[in-house]
């Protein structure tokens, strides 16, 4: 349906989509065929449909071979892998979802997505189009501002002459069968880290494309089951938000896919709630549609050699939510491989091999996409939350630039009372400050000036934060001035930087004055409280400030 037109680059007028016009899921009639198709139940409409035939207008591919998505067993009997619905009947949200085939550049929507490689300049259909009808404004863009965007990143660009006004970039991942778990987390977090944007940008409507790429080698069928209930879960979540169109935009090899899998995560009517209980997979995924690793579950058991007998007392722990150190922590302790001295699993199962044949770059891989999820949740967190009470001490902030142009981080250590303020606030308003800081150099000034015991954090919080905080926080810092510092300031800093952190050992400086700092920041581009002027004045004389 045509609203307006516009010109693309070559002069010809180009068909402008007005989403509000097209029909919604929850518009859609729902189809007996589709569990009759499936061969899950005895169906009157149609009969089981081959490639190539057709019912009721559509077309419908052969049924999926054998994987772990399917929901027949091997002897074509069925059972219910779910006791209740996992996913109910929301007209509201039904009412939120569009499936459509079709160019994505010609939608009228808030932003649109690409799905690209590292450096966004991927060819693909998609890619192809969206830089060719976006201009050449676009490009220039990608390479004086963007530069790149990391997998399972999201960066945003303007949409220039594409009647969207932003272009979120994603890149998926590269799917292997002994890193499944990998991928498949990487491509969650594409998908929950677009969603996010449109919400910190406040956009109404979105259009997303297939970002699991054939050209990477990604199971389409797979891929759409990430990409639904991760939406899904979102719009659950945060069903009262701006955002109020989300367009599937896929191609006519996975539109039949989509239009068999969107009645089991956004049912239309209590059929087909039941279809979602009995034929959606075992693993649905977590609160936020985040895959699970059944295989990471311990148990603790009070001697590991009676670990099969029933008489023995297990003790279940669900640590998902606690935070000791204020961190995003997932531990579930249960009977597992760990009581009993096996190998690790779960490396066996990122690999494909046998016990003791795991390669631990696949276990570094996994390590890394759940640190770099867990840090993506809390800067979400950060984004979202009040912050204010941390923010308003004034103990961390920005000031001016160093004499490389490099951004200044003061951190006033007397202002900071460990035992007071709220740690869990303290690390989100760090990573609030830092995240856009740290993507280029920068340098930290730590003022020790007039500390007591109640001002020192302890090495665990210590240790926990530095290691939540990605690697960019720690390639980019380029120095870590110490002003002021005591005996016990250097014996700790030594102790963290030579045990926990020897990535910034070099990096550290110890300074005893003020002016000692000056050649390195200039007075004008620092910006610190008058006592700190006053204590540096009393213990190295009036002379030597003469320079503030």
């Amino acid at each position: 349906m045509m609203v307006q037109e516009s010109m693309d680059p070559l002069g010809l007028a180009v068909e402008i989509i007005d989403p509000s016009k097209l029909m919604t899921w929850g518009q859609t009639s729902s189809m007996t065929v589709l569990p009759e198709f499936l061969g899950l139940v005895d169906g009157k409409d149609c009969d089981v449909m081959k490639k190539g035939q057709e019912c009721r207008g559509v077309v419908y591919p052969p049924p999926p071979t054998k994987s772990r998505w399917n929901w027949r067993d091997d002897n074509g009997t069925q059972e219910a892998n779910h006791a209740t619905p996992p996913f109910r009947c929301r007209p509201d949200l039904n009412s939120k979802v569009v499936l459509w085939s079709g160019d994505i550049t010609t939608l009228k929507v808030d932003a649109i997505v690409n799905s690209t490689n590292e450096s966004l300049n991927e060819r693909n259909p998609v890619s192809d189009s969206i830089m060719m009808k976006a201009g050449p404004g676009l490009q220039e863009e990608i390479r004086k501002e963007v530069k790149g965007c990391g997998t399972g990143e999201v960066v945003v660009t303007r949409g220039y002459n594409l009647p969207t006004q932003y272009i979120l970039h994603t890149v998926g991942p590269k799917y292997n069968i002994k890193y499944q778990t990998a991928a498949e987390n990487t491509l969650y977090l594409c998908y929950r880290n677009v969603l996010q944007k449109v919400q910190e940008l406040h956009l109404t409507s979105v259009a997303m494309c297939a970002i699991n790429s054939i050209l990477r080698n990604y199971p389409p069928e797979e891929g759409a089951h990430i990409a639904l209930r991760t939406t899904r879960r979102y719009l659950e979540q945060w069903s009262g938000a701006l955002l109020s169109t989300v367009v599937f935009v896929v191609d006519s090899s996975d539109m039949n896919i989509y239009r068999l899998l969107l009645p089991l995560y956004f049912p239309r009517n209590p059929s087909e709630e039941e279809n979602g209980r009995r034929h959606l997979p075992v693993e649905i995924g977590g609160p936020d549609g985040e895959p699970l690793i059944p295989d990471r579950q311990i148990r603790i058991i009070d001697n590991p050699q009676n670990s099969h007998h029933s008489d023995v007392c297990e003790e279940s722990v669900d640590l998902s939510s606690w935070s000791s150190s204020q961190l995003d922590v997932s531990l579930n302790v249960g009977d597992h491989a760990f009581s009993q001295m096996q190998g690790d699993l779960d490396q066996q199962r990122l690999l494909g091999g046998s016990h003791g044949q795991g390669d631990p770059l696949g276990d570094i891989i996994l390590k890394e996409m759940q640190n770099k999820e867990r840090y993506e949740r809390l800067l979400r967190r950060a984004k979202m939350e009040d912050l204010s009470e941390v923010s308003g001490i004034g103990c961390l902030y920005q000031s001016g630039v160093d004499v490389l142009g490099r951004p200044v981080i003061v951190f006033i250590g007397k202002w900071f009372r460990f035992g007071e303020i709220n740690l869990e606030k303290a690390l989100l308003y760090l990573i609030y400050l830092l995240d856009p800081i740290v993507k280029s150099d920068y340098v930290i000034a730590y003022f020790h000036t007039l500390t007591s015991s109640a001002n020192h954090p302890s090495l665990t919080w210590l240790r926990d934060v530095y290691n939540v905080l990605p690697y960019k926080y720690k390639k980019n810092l380029k120095a870590f001035y110490i002003i002021h510092p005591t005996f016990w300031t250097k014996m700790m800093t030594w102790w963290f930087t030579t045990f926990m952190a020897p990535a910034i050992k070099q990096k550290v400086q110890s300074l005893d004055g003020v002016e000692y700092l000056y050649s390195k920041i200039l007075p004008d581009q620092l910006e610190i409280p008058m006592y700190i002027i006053e204590y540096d004045m009393t213990i190295n004389g009036i002379g030597y400030a003469r320079s503030n």
